[in-house]
């Protein structure tokens, strides 16, 4: 993109800002004060979030006819949930610093049940993504059940507007509304099979998810009521862990994985297209047969495909934000959606969001200057040290920034992007049901080969 049209972008942007962060403030504060809501179901209850409303608000102002959102005031949108993550994540580093010494302790039986976290969902989920055919969005959706931290990963390695984003954001709608009741489906029937360990199963409950997590202990405890006060102590550790150790292995290990893994199932299926749209272009190739009426839907499939993509690449077209811009108007939601959490006002949560900024910053300066480092691993890095109680300055600093609720930012950065969906609707109804089974592989193969790998390590080390 030339200069020139770069500062048009920008100034376009600009202009947009304060209408659509107008109507994201209006929406997270209205949804802050509807708090979260609880329904039972019988067998399990599904809690939905503030966030949870805020997307889906935000959705359907966004597909709304009657005043329509327009595209530009959706990539405005979709720009600021970029920088949102980057927020998001420096909350989570000041939840990280302060438990280092607990992970320290683990035992090698619960580090080593992240690995069934980082393998479940990639071996299984992810092929079963691909023969749905599910298109990029697999890699987002099969390469981690981490949950929030997994927007902030994919949303800077691909962009908020990639199809592997908007996998994520299938992954996570679909766990939240259903996640915590399947799970507990599941684990009440693995842990009245009676064959794993109690705290076996506890550390398969840590999946990233404190719901999940809830919902997957309360089945253990009703098959192990003996055990009650041990099986939550080594849920919550699991889940610490995973929460922690997800942010590096899905930067580094999870999420270069999937995208390989993902890459080399769709190599045969990608070389048959372009031969055939060669062939079909060309006029060459067998006169008569089944091979060249294969070849010739092969060849109209993917011009079709080639046309969708270039309709989508169109209409969410990526517009850049001065930074100073995203963080003021970020700032100001997060403030008024973390007073509402706390129930009033307060200049620590002015003082949380100025640590976090500078976080915030100084990463993004550390990210430019190696161009090696993202800046997500600086501020989970560098956060989670000066929040840690081997920096002297971590008392005062964390005393500022857990008086900002960690779901108040959630809920900021998910009604952006709900009001930012609307251009997307083509890409989400192309991905439609193929999500439940994904999800339901990706839940259950998480949670059994994690306590299948616990059991033994269990076994080696007890």
């Amino acid at each position: 993109m030339s200069t020139a049209k770069t500062a048009r972008t920008e100034t376009a942007g600009t202009r947009l800002t304060i209408p659509i962060a107008a109507l994201a403030f209006v929406i997270a504060l209205t949804v802050q004060f509807i708090g979260q809501a609880k329904i039972d179901l019988g067998i399990g209850a599904i809690i939905i979030f503030p966030m949870v409303w805020g997307l889906i608000l935000g959705l359907l102002v966004s597909v709304q006819k009657f005043k329509p959102l327009g595209i530009d005031l959706q990539r405005v949108a979709a720009a600021l949930v970029g920088v949102a993550v980057l927020l998001l994540v420096a909350r989570l580093a000041f939840n990280i610093g302060p438990s280092l010494p607990t992970l320290l302790k683990a035992g090698p039986a619960l580090l080593l049940q992240e690995v069934g976290h980082l393998l479940g969902t990639i071996v299984l989920a992810l092929p079963l993504a691909v023969l749905l055919r599910m298109g990029k969005a697999t890699v987002g959706a099969t390469f981690s059940l981490d949950r929030e931290p997994s927007f902030a990963m994919v949303s800077e390695k691909y962009g908020p507007d990639s199809d592997q984003y908007r996998g994520v954001l299938a992954m996570y709608v679909f766990g939240t509304l259903f996640g915590a009741v399947f799970i507990t489906l599941l684990t009440s029937l693995v842990a009245n099979w009676k064959i794993f360990d109690p705290l076996a199963l506890a550390m398969g409950a840590g999946v990233g998810s404190g719901s999940m997590m809830a919902a997957s202990v309360a089945s253990i405890t009703a098959a192990y009521p003996g055990d009650q006060e041990a099986v939550l102590g080594m849920a919550a550790v699991s889940n610490l862990i995973t929460t922690v150790l997800g942010v590096y292995v899905g930067i580094y290990i999870a999420l270069p994985l999937a995208d390989k893994f993902y890459r080399v199932l769709t190599r045969k299926q990608e070389t048959r297209q372009a031969v055939a749209a060669g062939a079909a272009g060309t006029g060459a190739g067998v006169a008569a047969g089944p091979s060249a009426a294969d070849l010739e839907r092969e060849a109209a499939q993917a011009e079709e495909n080639r046309l969708f993509r270039e309709r989508v690449a169109e209409s969410s077209a990526a517009i850049k934000l001065p930074l100073w811009l995203s963080l003021s108007v970020l700032t100001v939601l997060g403030i008024g959606t973390a007073s509402v959490a706390a129930k009033g006002f307060s200049l620590s949560i002015v003082g949380g969001y100025a640590v976090m900024l500078a976080l915030v910053l100084v990463s993004i300066v550390l990210a430019k200057l190696t161009r090696k480092i993202s800046a997500i691993v600086f501020i989970t890095t560098i956060g989670a040290y000066i929040s840690s109680p081997w920096f002297f300055g971590a008392e005062p600093l964390n005393a500022a920034v857990k008086t900002v609720d960690f779901l108040s930012i959630a809920t900021v950065m998910l009604t952006l992007a709900g009001l930012s969906l609307g251009k997307d609707i083509p890409l989400l109804k192309n991905i439609g049901w193929k999500i439940i089974p994904v999800g339901l592989v990706a839940i259950t193969a998480s949670f059994l080969l994690s306590t299948v790998i616990a059991e033994f390590a269990l076994g080696l080390w007890h």
